[in-house]
């Protein structure tokens, strides 16, 4: 773990005035998941799920009552409140003393809670050093208000996050602020897939956007899970045609580019891999969960076999196995609540077993 030494604490506080740990306190609180900002490590092999904050046919779901399958619990959404400023305002549902409290439980069973920012209609105002410095502000003060583990940047076409936009060389910095005042700040992204391995097709616009945001963060980054929904099949060096939507072939074609990297469009250059402990397979829970792309529980965990032992593939196959593939993440919890457990159940203990199994 690193540590910070008392004057960048200092330094840390007078640029946002919230607060700041030192390592040994840090270290302290580790054991009981109490100290915020101060992440469990990733299992080594997780499922993810995004936690609604609103209700669009699935209900709320207090977050005590989500079950011991999830590793990771995104809360979504955070609040854009304008210049830089952000919010967490809880559905009355969610009743918000419950909801720290049960964040501290689940933080206290080895879980890791995250606050994400943008979905479909969210955004978040980075345009000037202003926003920035009110960003870093009043997202630290949602990570000690609800004592959480970290963020999420699930920012898509409404954020405006295209090539050279103000917002993505903003949110490097300030993710890499607040990850100086939380050295254990747990950080990751649901980009949709054009943003990221687009970038084969095209390096304008949206294509290939959010690859500068990686590669920015590639030092506090804990897990990418790119979105294989809602844009189609995915273009890739693999195949002539794109790789169906829902897939195997799709699924590890898209892990392949991000951990063996991919040429850019144009000429302009090469994405270089992640390594695959980073790198976790983004795909909806069910049938009404999203418009495209979705999976069937034993397609899903094919796919993951394949990247982790180099077996049960289809067509596209990794260069070798990756046994330390992070998993599995979904949109979304709710739904999943809704139709059954139908993605939790199979895919949460395909993961399980295989991690007690190695």
């Amino acid at each position: 773990m690193k540590s910070i030494s008392l004057l960048a604490c200092l330094l840390v506080l007078a640029a946002t005035t919230a607060g700041c740990r030192t390592g040994q306190q840090g270290a302290a609180g580790a054991g009981a998941g109490s100290v915020p900002g101060h992440s469990h490590p990733l299992p080594r092999h997780a499922l993810v799920g995004y936690l609604h904050n609103f209700d669009n046919g699935t209900g709320v779901l207090p977050l005590g009552d989500v079950d011991d399958s999830w590793d990771v619990i995104v809360l979504a959404f955070a609040d854009d409140m304008g210049e830089g400023r952000i919010a967490f305002n809880p559905a009355p549902e969610l009743e918000r003393t419950r909801l720290i409290a049960d964040i501290a439980a689940k933080r206290a069973q080895g879980r890791i809670v995250a606050l994400s920012f943008g979905g479909e209609l969210g955004s978040v105002t980075l345009q000037s050093q202003r926003d920035e410095d009110n960003f870093v502000r009043t997202t630290a003060e949602a990570i000690d208000t609800f004592g959480l583990d970290g963020i999420d940047i699930d920012l898509e076409k409404v954020a405006g996050v295209v090539h050279g936009a103000p917002v993505v060389r903003h949110l490097v910095s300030a993710v890499k602020r607040l990850h100086a005042m939380y050295p254990n700040l747990y950080v990751s992204m649901a980009p949709e897939h054009p943003y990221v391995q687009g970038g084969w097709v095209a390096m304008e616009g949206i294509w290939g956007a959010y690859l500068p945001l990686i590669d920015g963060l590639r030092d506090e980054l804990d897990l990418l899970h790119v979105q294989l929904y809602n844009n189609g099949g995915l273009p890739s060096p693999y195949a002539p045609d794109p790789l169906p939507g829902g897939s195997v072939d799709m699924m590890v074609g898209s892990a392949r580019m991000l951990i063996e990297g991919f040429e850019l469009a144009g000429g302009q250059g090469r994405f270089a891999g992640l390594r695959p402990d980073q790198v976790a397979l983004g795909l909806p829970s069910g049938p009404l969960a999203a418009g495209n792309g979705q999976a069937t529980p034993a397609d899903i965990n094919r796919a993951f076999d394949c990247l982790t032992t180099a077996t049960a593939c289809d067509t596209v196959t990794p260069a070798r196995p990756y046994p330390d593939f992070r998993g599995v993440m979904t949109w979304s919890i709710n739904w999943d609540v809704a139709d059954g457990r139908v993605f939790s159940d199979p895919v949460g203990t395909h993961l399980r077993q295989i991690r007690t199994a190695r």
